[in-house]
């Protein structure tokens, strides 16, 4: 069985060929573009293999392109507010954004809001799931960055609020960027950040394993599949690459240039905004605000390739390429429903676009229930409750309407 074949997703700030486009990794060659709108930093994601999306720059919506179907933008999700970072779960079931300083997560499914987290203190920058999908952390403005189980946020106890499962706190400024590795809950965490410094985390415990001081403000920061070395990119266009081999690695420690593996990549002529590695390590991709994206060899640190963009770019990942992505015939399995603004659609008059109801059965439901069967029966009784309790309302909205417009 042959490898994916990897692609570079990326897009910049001015937006004026294309929105985001996507690239052959090796040859660089254009493959699709899609037009519409430029996307902010950190808030390009791709849900599910089906759909990619983008916040719109400085805007209170996220652009959506079915992933085959380039031409013309398909849907636009609302939003309560600017979005400054966006992510989706692996998994395709959750999407997650950041909103000034609160975290929104919807369930992909039904559109649902279903739960606003505010525990920063000031605006998101930064949003990562781990790999399983099972964790998310988010990084802010307030020099925090914080570790979410998602099985507590998704609960279904109104009257509990969700706490994150670690406060990460050992910076002093700014979290710019956070990088996710392999492994789900035994995951390792990298976060970047203003102070100079990168900081490298166990997920399970939230116990800081390394912490790396630079010359210079880090803005992005990745590590190689095998995690043996850390990248980051600096506010002076270089990208230092930190191995987590040295025998004289010790916790805290500065960064210089030696023959252990400790180098520096030098091209970018301003900040480095995003870095992504290939899936086999041999290649370093980064984007900078000189408005071009670098691949790089990373044995010999030569860059193998330079792409010019028209503007500051914002994002720049390499990816499997979804199975369906050159299939110019294929549709999504299931279309996005209409995503809510608030945590309960009914009470603000969104509705639900289907005219259904969305139970989310409990874990303890089967124990209070019974069987299977009879499962099914309360669920019907449920919904014809809802049915009859819908009926009802329409019916004092009818009178106290007739009312109104009677005249005296």
């Amino acid at each position: 069985m042959s490898a994916p074949m990897e692609i570079v997703l990326s897009a910049d700030s001015a937006g004026q060929l294309w929105n985001c486009a996507v690239l052959e990794l090796h040859s660089g060659t254009n493959l699709l573009a899609y037009r519409g709108g430029n996307t902010s930093s950190r808030s390009l994601t791709v849900l599910n293999g089906e759909y990619i999306l983008g916040a719109q720059l400085g805007k209170n919506f996220i652009n959506v392109w079915e992933i085959q179907r380039k031409d013309q933008l398909q849907q636009k999700i609302v939003c309560p507010g600017i979005v400054t970072c966006l992510t989706a779960s692996p998994n395709g079931l959750y999407l997650v954004a950041g909103i000034a300083d609160a975290i929104y997560l919807w369930e992909v499914s039904s559109g649902n809001l279903l739960a606003i987290l505010s525990r920063h203190y000031q605006d998101l920058t930064c949003l990562r799931f781990s790999d399983d999908s099972s964790h998310f952390i988010s990084g802010g403005k307030d020099n925090l960055a914080l570790v979410w189980s998602l099985a507590s946020v998704v609960q279904l106890d109104p009257s509990h609020t969700p706490e994150p499962r670690h406060v990460l706190s050992r910076h002093s400024l700014p979290i710019t960027d956070i990088h996710c590795g392999l492994m789900g809950p035994q995951a390792r965490v990298a976060t970047a950040s203003l102070d100079q410094t990168v900081k490298l985390w166990e997920l399970s415990s939230g116990e800081m394993l390394l912490s790396v001081l630079f010359d210079v403000g880090i803005m992005s920061v990745t590590l190689d599949p095998c995690e043996y070395y850390l990248f980051c990119g600096g506010s002076d266009g270089g990208i230092f690459q930190v191995s987590l081999c040295s025998q004289s690695l010790s916790r805290d420690k500065t960064f210089q240039s030696d023959n252990e593996g400790n180098q520096v990549f030098k091209g970018h002529r301003n900040l480095v905004t995003c870095l992504s590695v290939s899936m086999d390590g041999t290649l370093l991709l980064s984007g900078s605000h000189d408005e071009t994206i670098r691949l790089w060899d990373i044995q010999s640190k030569q860059s193998v390739r330079s792409i010019n963009h028209k503007g500051p770019v914002t994002n720049a990942l390499i990816i499997p390429a979804p199975a369906n992505m050159f299939l110019p015939d294929s549709r999504p399995g299931i279309p996005l429903p209409r995503f809510s603004r608030h945590l309960n659609p009914s009470e603000q008059g969104e509705g639900v676009e289907t005219g259904g109801v969305c139970l989310r059965l409990a874990p303890h439901t089967q124990s209070v229930f019974g069987d299977g069967e009879n499962t099914k029966v309360r669920v019907s009784e449920l919904e014809e409750e809802v049915r009859t309790l819908k009926k009802v309302n329409k019916d004092l909205y009818d009178f106290s309407t007739q009312l109104l417009t009677k005249p005296s």
